[in-house]
Protein backbone atom coordinates (compact mmCIF):
# COMPACT_ATOMS: atom_id res chain seq x y z
CA UNK A 1 0.00 0.00 0.00
CA UNK A 2 1.30 3.72 -0.83
CA UNK A 3 2.07 5.37 2.31
CA UNK A 4 -0.13 8.01 3.84
CA UNK A 5 0.68 11.77 4.26
CA UNK A 6 3.95 11.40 5.63
CA UNK A 7 4.04 14.72 7.85
CA UNK A 8 0.74 13.56 9.83
CA UNK A 9 1.45 9.98 9.70
CA UNK A 10 4.89 10.39 11.65
CA UNK A 11 2.73 13.03 14.14
CA UNK A 12 2.58 11.30 17.57
CA UNK A 13 -0.50 11.35 19.74
CA UNK A 14 -0.93 15.18 21.20
CA UNK A 15 0.83 14.88 24.77
CA UNK A 16 -2.64 16.77 26.10
CA UNK A 17 -4.59 13.31 25.08
CA UNK A 18 -1.36 11.25 26.82
CA UNK A 19 -1.96 13.08 29.93
CA UNK A 20 -5.76 13.13 30.08
CA UNK A 21 -5.64 9.22 29.70
CA UNK A 22 -3.44 9.03 32.61
CA UNK A 23 -5.47 11.38 34.51
CA UNK A 24 -8.40 8.83 33.92
CA UNK A 25 -6.33 5.61 34.72
CA UNK A 26 -4.66 7.21 37.68
CA UNK A 27 -7.92 9.38 38.98
CA UNK A 28 -5.36 11.83 39.14
CA UNK A 29 -6.64 15.75 38.80
CA UNK A 30 -6.06 16.91 35.33
CA UNK A 31 -4.38 20.13 35.45
CA UNK A 32 -2.89 19.68 32.17
CA UNK A 33 -5.65 20.44 29.61
CA UNK A 34 -6.40 24.05 29.38
CA UNK A 35 -10.08 23.73 29.59
CA UNK A 36 -12.44 25.57 32.68
CA UNK A 37 -14.69 22.76 35.01
CA UNK A 38 -17.62 25.09 35.31
CA UNK A 39 -20.06 26.53 32.36
CA UNK A 40 -19.67 29.61 30.52
CA UNK A 41 -22.63 32.58 31.40
CA UNK A 42 -25.73 31.01 32.66
CA UNK A 43 -27.69 33.81 29.54
CA UNK A 44 -25.01 32.58 26.75
CA UNK A 45 -26.07 29.48 27.59
CA UNK A 46 -29.95 29.91 27.49
CA UNK A 47 -29.37 31.82 24.16
CA UNK A 48 -28.22 29.19 22.52
CA UNK A 49 -30.61 26.95 23.57
CA UNK A 50 -33.65 28.80 22.61
CA UNK A 51 -31.58 29.58 19.25
CA UNK A 52 -32.14 25.88 18.43
CA UNK A 53 -35.78 26.56 18.15
CA UNK A 54 -36.06 29.48 16.54
CA UNK A 55 -36.49 28.03 13.15
CA UNK A 56 -32.75 29.39 12.14
CA UNK A 57 -30.73 25.60 12.08
CA UNK A 58 -29.71 25.41 8.51
CA UNK A 59 -26.43 26.47 6.75
CA UNK A 60 -25.86 30.40 7.81
CA UNK A 61 -24.12 32.69 5.65
CA UNK A 62 -20.34 31.18 5.04
CA UNK A 63 -18.82 34.00 6.78
CA UNK A 64 -20.75 34.23 9.78
CA UNK A 65 -24.25 35.29 11.09
CA UNK A 66 -24.76 38.87 10.99
CA UNK A 67 -24.94 39.31 14.52
CA UNK A 68 -22.00 37.52 15.45
CA UNK A 69 -19.96 39.72 13.03
CA UNK A 70 -21.23 42.93 13.99
CA UNK A 71 -21.18 41.80 17.60
CA UNK A 72 -16.86 41.56 16.69
CA UNK A 73 -16.89 44.22 14.43
CA UNK A 74 -18.29 45.98 17.55
CA UNK A 75 -16.27 44.96 20.65
CA UNK A 76 -12.90 45.83 18.23
CA UNK A 77 -14.11 48.92 18.63
CA UNK A 78 -15.13 48.85 22.39
CA UNK A 79 -12.08 46.87 23.24
CA UNK A 80 -9.29 48.42 21.00
CA UNK A 81 -10.44 51.05 18.80
CA UNK A 82 -10.57 49.43 15.63
CA UNK A 83 -13.42 50.48 13.11
CA UNK A 84 -13.66 47.12 11.61
CA UNK A 85 -16.56 46.85 8.84
CA UNK A 86 -18.70 43.89 10.06
CA UNK A 87 -19.77 42.82 6.63
CA UNK A 88 -15.88 42.69 4.60
CA UNK A 89 -13.55 42.39 7.97
CA UNK A 90 -14.86 39.59 9.68
CA UNK A 91 -14.85 35.93 9.51
CA UNK A 92 -16.45 33.37 12.18
CA UNK A 93 -14.92 29.86 11.97
CA UNK A 94 -15.20 26.43 13.96
CA UNK A 95 -12.95 27.23 16.81
CA UNK A 96 -9.65 29.41 16.81
CA UNK A 97 -7.31 26.68 15.87
CA UNK A 98 -9.37 26.46 11.75
CA UNK A 99 -8.91 30.23 12.23
CA UNK A 100 -5.32 29.61 12.69
CA UNK A 101 -5.20 27.20 9.77
CA UNK A 102 -7.38 29.22 7.58
CA UNK A 103 -5.17 32.27 8.13
CA UNK A 104 -2.00 30.41 7.38
CA UNK A 105 -3.71 29.21 4.15
CA UNK A 106 -4.96 32.47 3.22
CA UNK A 107 -1.11 33.78 3.14
CA UNK A 108 1.22 31.47 2.53
CA UNK A 109 1.97 29.36 -0.77
CA UNK A 110 5.40 26.51 -0.49
CA UNK A 111 8.58 27.82 0.09
CA UNK A 112 7.40 31.13 2.04
CA UNK A 113 8.85 31.06 5.52
CA UNK A 114 6.69 31.88 8.64
CA UNK A 115 8.43 33.13 11.82
CA UNK A 116 7.44 30.93 14.77
CA UNK A 117 8.43 31.85 18.52
CA UNK A 118 8.71 28.69 20.69
CA UNK A 119 7.51 27.13 23.01
CA UNK A 120 4.77 27.34 20.71
CA UNK A 121 1.05 26.02 20.58
CA UNK A 122 1.71 22.14 18.93
CA UNK A 123 -0.82 23.00 16.10
CA UNK A 124 1.41 25.76 14.86
CA UNK A 125 4.46 23.99 13.55
CA UNK A 126 2.16 20.98 11.28
CA UNK A 127 0.46 23.52 9.81
CA UNK A 128 2.74 25.53 8.27
CA UNK A 129 4.23 22.46 6.93
CA UNK A 130 1.24 20.65 5.64
CA UNK A 131 0.80 24.16 3.54
CA UNK A 132 4.27 23.82 2.59
CA UNK A 133 5.88 26.63 4.60
CA UNK A 134 9.35 26.88 6.45
CA UNK A 135 9.37 27.22 9.54
CA UNK A 136 12.30 30.06 11.28
CA UNK A 137 12.10 29.12 14.82
CA UNK A 138 12.54 31.99 17.71
CA UNK A 139 12.94 31.04 21.65
CA UNK A 140 12.19 32.65 24.10
CA UNK A 141 14.05 31.99 27.46
CA UNK A 142 13.19 31.29 31.17
CA UNK A 143 12.23 32.80 33.00
CA UNK A 144 11.18 36.22 32.06
CA UNK A 145 10.89 34.95 28.67
CA UNK A 146 12.06 38.45 27.05
CA UNK A 147 12.19 38.92 23.23
CA UNK A 148 15.57 38.12 21.90
CA UNK A 149 15.43 41.23 19.20
CA UNK A 150 18.76 40.19 17.10
CA UNK A 151 17.75 36.44 16.98
CA UNK A 152 13.96 37.64 15.89
CA UNK A 153 15.18 40.01 13.36
CA UNK A 154 18.40 37.31 12.02
CA UNK A 155 14.82 35.17 11.62
CA UNK A 156 13.29 37.72 8.87
CA UNK A 157 14.54 37.55 5.17
CA UNK A 158 13.45 38.15 1.41
CA UNK A 159 11.18 35.00 1.88
CA UNK A 160 9.52 35.90 5.05
CA UNK A 161 5.81 35.85 4.64
CA UNK A 162 4.65 35.88 8.03
CA UNK A 163 4.87 35.62 11.85
CA UNK A 164 2.51 33.84 13.90
CA UNK A 165 2.38 35.57 17.30
CA UNK A 166 0.55 34.35 20.38
CA UNK A 167 -0.60 36.97 23.12
CA UNK A 168 -1.01 36.42 25.98
CA UNK A 169 1.07 33.24 25.38
CA UNK A 170 0.26 29.56 25.48
CA UNK A 171 2.35 28.02 27.24
CA UNK A 172 3.84 30.70 29.40
CA UNK A 173 1.18 33.31 30.03
CA UNK A 174 4.07 35.76 28.39
CA UNK A 175 1.62 39.34 27.03
CA UNK A 176 3.77 40.69 24.67
CA UNK A 177 4.82 44.79 25.73
CA UNK A 178 3.79 47.52 23.77
CA UNK A 179 8.28 47.89 22.80
CA UNK A 180 8.34 44.27 21.82
CA UNK A 181 5.37 44.66 19.54
CA UNK A 182 6.98 47.89 17.77
CA UNK A 183 10.11 45.85 17.78
CA UNK A 184 7.89 43.44 15.64
CA UNK A 185 5.84 45.84 13.75
CA UNK A 186 8.85 47.08 12.27
CA UNK A 187 10.39 44.18 10.90
CA UNK A 188 7.12 43.88 9.16
CA UNK A 189 7.24 46.77 7.23
CA UNK A 190 10.98 46.74 6.82
CA UNK A 191 10.03 42.82 5.10
CA UNK A 192 6.73 43.66 3.77
CA UNK A 193 5.15 40.94 5.86
CA UNK A 194 2.12 40.03 7.72
CA UNK A 195 1.22 38.44 11.46
CA UNK A 196 -1.42 35.84 12.16
CA UNK A 197 -2.23 37.11 15.67
CA UNK A 198 -3.17 34.35 17.89
CA UNK A 199 -5.04 36.41 20.79
CA UNK A 200 -7.40 33.86 22.07
CA UNK A 201 -6.53 34.67 25.57
CA UNK A 202 -6.96 38.62 25.26
CA UNK A 203 -9.74 39.35 28.19
CA UNK A 204 -7.61 36.69 29.88
CA UNK A 205 -4.77 39.31 31.49
CA UNK A 206 -3.71 39.95 35.06
CA UNK A 207 -1.52 42.55 37.36
CA UNK A 208 -2.41 45.21 35.63
CA UNK A 209 -0.99 44.21 31.96
CA UNK A 210 -2.41 45.35 29.00
CA UNK A 211 -3.50 43.40 25.84
CA UNK A 212 -2.07 45.16 22.83
CA UNK A 213 -3.63 44.07 19.68
CA UNK A 214 -1.06 44.38 17.42
CA UNK A 215 -3.10 45.34 14.64
CA UNK A 216 -4.04 48.84 16.60
CA UNK A 217 0.09 49.83 15.77
CA UNK A 218 0.52 52.28 13.30
CA UNK A 219 0.98 50.69 9.81
CA UNK A 220 -0.33 47.28 11.16
CA UNK A 221 -4.23 47.74 10.18
CA UNK A 222 -3.26 46.13 7.24
CA UNK A 223 -1.40 43.69 7.90
CA UNK A 224 -2.52 41.62 10.62
CA UNK A 225 -5.49 38.84 11.24
CA UNK A 226 -6.17 38.85 14.30
CA UNK A 227 -8.63 35.87 16.16
CA UNK A 228 -10.47 35.70 19.08
CA UNK A 229 -12.20 32.78 20.86
CA UNK A 230 -15.68 32.33 22.26
CA UNK A 231 -14.48 28.96 23.84
CA UNK A 232 -11.81 31.33 26.35
CA UNK A 233 -13.81 34.41 26.82
CA UNK A 234 -17.01 32.93 27.71
CA UNK A 235 -15.47 29.73 29.24
CA UNK A 236 -17.65 27.77 26.45
CA UNK A 237 -14.05 25.56 25.03
CA UNK A 238 -16.59 22.91 23.63
CA UNK A 239 -18.53 25.05 21.18
CA UNK A 240 -15.72 26.08 19.17
CA UNK A 241 -16.87 29.27 17.71
CA UNK A 242 -13.81 31.40 16.77
CA UNK A 243 -13.51 34.81 14.62
CA UNK A 244 -10.76 36.38 12.63
CA UNK A 245 -10.64 40.29 11.94
CA UNK A 246 -8.26 41.81 9.21
CA UNK A 247 -8.55 43.75 6.03
CA UNK A 248 -10.68 42.50 3.31
CA UNK A 249 -8.14 42.31 0.82
CA UNK A 250 -6.88 39.62 3.09
CA UNK A 251 -10.49 38.58 4.41
CA UNK A 252 -12.00 37.80 0.68
CA UNK A 253 -8.92 34.97 0.59
CA UNK A 254 -9.49 33.73 4.58
CA UNK A 255 -13.05 32.84 3.75
CA UNK A 256 -12.24 31.08 0.44
CA UNK A 257 -9.92 29.07 2.98
CA UNK A 258 -12.68 28.53 5.56
CA UNK A 259 -14.89 27.40 2.79
CA UNK A 260 -12.56 24.61 2.02
CA UNK A 261 -12.03 23.84 5.62
CA UNK A 262 -15.65 23.47 7.51
CA UNK A 263 -17.70 26.31 5.40
CA UNK A 264 -19.58 27.50 8.41
CA UNK A 265 -20.59 27.22 11.78
CA UNK A 266 -23.39 26.40 14.06
CA UNK A 267 -25.68 29.20 13.72
CA UNK A 268 -27.43 29.16 17.49
CA UNK A 269 -23.93 29.23 19.01
CA UNK A 270 -23.04 31.88 17.21
CA UNK A 271 -26.01 34.00 17.94
CA UNK A 272 -25.10 32.74 21.28
CA UNK A 273 -21.43 34.10 21.41
CA UNK A 274 -23.16 37.37 19.91
CA UNK A 275 -24.99 38.25 23.26
CA UNK A 276 -21.81 37.28 24.85
CA UNK A 277 -19.06 39.63 23.56
CA UNK A 278 -21.90 42.67 24.21
CA UNK A 279 -22.07 42.14 27.83
CA UNK A 280 -21.21 44.87 29.91
CA UNK A 281 -17.36 45.59 31.07
CA UNK A 282 -18.10 43.56 34.72
CA UNK A 283 -17.93 40.46 32.78
CA UNK A 284 -14.68 41.20 30.75
CA UNK A 285 -13.02 42.73 34.70
CA UNK A 286 -14.94 39.65 36.88
CA UNK A 287 -13.29 37.08 34.19
CA UNK A 288 -9.92 38.31 34.49
CA UNK A 289 -9.91 39.37 38.26
CA UNK A 290 -11.17 35.47 39.14
CA UNK A 291 -9.01 33.74 37.28
CA UNK A 292 -5.91 35.48 38.14
CA UNK A 293 -7.16 34.64 42.10
CA UNK A 294 -7.13 31.16 40.50
CA UNK A 295 -3.27 31.72 39.92
CA UNK A 296 -2.30 33.06 42.66
CA UNK A 297 -4.26 30.21 44.86
CA UNK A 298 -2.30 27.50 42.47
CA UNK A 299 1.01 29.35 42.65
CA UNK A 300 0.64 29.35 46.36
CA UNK A 301 0.54 25.77 46.80
CA UNK A 302 3.00 24.93 44.26
CA UNK A 303 5.51 27.18 46.03
CA UNK A 304 4.60 25.43 49.12
CA UNK A 305 5.18 21.62 47.69
CA UNK A 306 8.56 23.02 46.57
CA UNK A 307 8.13 24.27 42.92
CA UNK A 308 9.60 27.41 41.89
CA UNK A 309 6.72 29.17 39.52
CA UNK A 310 7.57 31.53 36.63
CA UNK A 311 5.74 35.00 35.76
CA UNK A 312 2.47 34.46 34.22
CA UNK A 313 0.67 37.77 32.74
CA UNK A 314 -1.96 36.11 30.95
CA UNK A 315 -3.96 33.00 29.76
CA UNK A 316 -5.12 29.66 31.62
CA UNK A 317 -1.75 28.64 32.62
CA UNK A 318 1.53 28.83 35.10
CA UNK A 319 4.83 27.52 34.45
CA UNK A 320 6.75 25.70 37.24
CA UNK A 321 10.73 24.77 37.24
CA UNK A 322 10.81 21.16 39.43
CA UNK A 323 14.60 21.05 39.37
CA UNK A 324 14.41 21.31 43.28
CA UNK A 325 12.38 18.22 43.91
CA UNK A 326 14.10 16.15 40.44
CA UNK A 327 17.39 16.57 39.42
CA UNK A 328 16.49 14.17 35.98
CA UNK A 329 15.79 17.18 33.42
CA UNK A 330 13.33 14.61 31.06
CA UNK A 331 9.90 16.71 32.11
CA UNK A 332 7.87 13.71 30.44
CA UNK A 333 9.18 11.40 32.25
CA UNK A 334 8.79 13.81 35.78
CA UNK A 335 4.97 13.76 34.57
CA UNK A 336 4.30 10.43 34.33
CA UNK A 337 5.60 9.81 37.54
CA UNK A 338 3.37 12.57 38.76
CA UNK A 339 0.38 11.73 37.88
CA UNK A 340 1.23 8.06 39.09
CA UNK A 341 2.46 8.98 42.19
CA UNK A 342 1.47 12.83 43.19
CA UNK A 343 -2.11 12.02 41.38
CA UNK A 344 -2.30 15.76 39.60
CA UNK A 345 -1.42 15.76 36.20
CA UNK A 346 0.80 18.97 34.05
CA UNK A 347 2.34 19.08 30.63
CA UNK A 348 5.54 18.94 29.64
CA UNK A 349 6.91 22.27 28.41
CA UNK A 350 9.33 20.66 26.23
CA UNK A 351 5.82 19.71 24.43
CA UNK A 352 6.09 22.91 23.05
CA UNK A 353 9.46 23.20 21.73
CA UNK A 354 11.18 21.56 18.18
CA UNK A 355 14.53 20.13 18.59
CA UNK A 356 16.00 21.03 21.48
CA UNK A 357 14.45 21.44 24.60
CA UNK A 358 14.01 23.31 27.75
CA UNK A 359 14.87 21.29 31.09
CA UNK A 360 12.74 20.67 34.45
CA UNK A 361 9.93 22.69 33.59
CA UNK A 362 6.11 21.75 33.41
CA UNK A 363 2.73 24.01 32.63
CA UNK A 364 -0.59 24.20 35.58
CA UNK A 365 -3.58 24.83 34.26
CA UNK A 366 -4.82 26.89 37.10
CA UNK A 367 -8.88 27.52 35.18
CA UNK A 368 -10.04 24.99 37.94
CA UNK A 369 -12.78 25.20 40.59
CA UNK A 370 -10.75 26.17 43.93
CA UNK A 371 -11.78 22.55 45.68
CA UNK A 372 -10.08 21.18 42.42
CA UNK A 373 -7.22 23.54 43.05
CA UNK A 374 -6.58 22.67 47.05
CA UNK A 375 -6.87 18.90 46.63
CA UNK A 376 -4.26 19.00 44.14
CA UNK A 377 -2.07 21.51 46.39
CA UNK A 378 -2.91 18.59 48.96
CA UNK A 379 -1.69 16.14 47.21
CA UNK A 380 1.49 17.90 46.09
CA UNK A 381 2.46 19.06 49.63
CA UNK A 382 1.83 15.61 50.53
CA UNK A 383 4.06 13.88 47.82
CA UNK A 384 6.58 16.55 47.78
CA UNK A 385 6.08 19.22 50.51
CA UNK A 386 7.09 17.47 54.13
CA UNK A 387 9.87 14.67 52.83
CA UNK A 388 10.99 16.27 49.62
CA UNK A 389 14.31 14.42 49.76
CA UNK A 390 12.21 11.32 50.48
CA UNK A 391 10.35 11.85 47.67
CA UNK A 392 13.44 12.99 45.36
CA UNK A 393 14.25 9.16 46.31
CA UNK A 394 11.42 7.27 45.85
CA UNK A 395 11.26 9.17 41.69
CA UNK A 396 14.66 8.30 41.65
CA UNK A 397 14.40 4.46 42.66
CA UNK A 398 11.38 4.17 40.30
CA UNK A 399 13.63 4.83 37.34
Amino acid sequence: MKPANSLLANTGTTIFTVMSALAVRHQAINLGQGFPDTEGPADVVAAAAAALQDGRNQYPPLTGVPELRQAVAAANQRFYGLDIDADREVVVTSGATEAITASLMALIDPGDEVVLIEPLYDTYLPVVKLLGGVPKLVRLAPPEWELPRAELAAAFGPKTKAILLNSPMNPIGKVFSAEELGFIASLLEQHDAYAVCDEVYEHLVFDGLRHIPLMTLPGMRERCLRIGSAGKTFSLTGWKVGYITGPAALMGVVAKAHQNLTFTTAPNLQRAVALGLAKDDAYFAGLSADLQAQRDHLVTGLTAAGFKTLPSGGSYFVLADYAALDSDGDDAAFCMKLAERAGVVAIPLSAFYAGEKPRHHVRFAFCKQTHVLDEAITRLTRYFGAGQKTAQAALTAAD
